[in-house]
């Protein structure tokens, strides 16, 4: 997946941050957050309370899923999350664990270049 070169949004407290979130300060996440299907949407659907784990972290990234898959800012939020890199919740139809898995796979793929 090529990325697209993207400024990382202003520094936000872990318990503060939402994929629907825009900055007046970041032009390129205001412009793709102000189309993202997310917004309006509870955020609590793309973000794992504390001690969340098995089925219920499951359905909930599923449901976010779901609302990533036909959202039309899909591809540069799911940029800006591995861009900058975003440690926590549903950015661009990936989990947490899925950024990691997929930042991993790159670091290998580019030393053995």
């Amino acid at each position: 997946m090529a990325s697209l070169p993207c400024p990382v949004p202003p520094t936000v407290h872990p318990d503060d941050r939402d994929p629907r979130r825009t900055d007046p300060h970041g032009p390129l996440v205001a412009e793709w957050g102000a189309r993202a299907a997310c917004r309006g949407v509870d955020a609590t659907i793309f973000f794992s309370p504390d001690k969340e784990r098995g089925l219920d972290r499951a359905r909930r990234e599923a449901e976010a899923k779901r609302l990533c898959a036909s959202c039309p800012a899909l591809t540069p939020c799911r940029d800006y999350a591995l861009s900058a890199p975003e440690p926590y919740g549903t950015w661009g139809g990936m989990s947490e664990t899925e950024r990691r898995r997929y930042a991993r796979q790159q670091r290998r793929a580019e030393s053995l270049q």
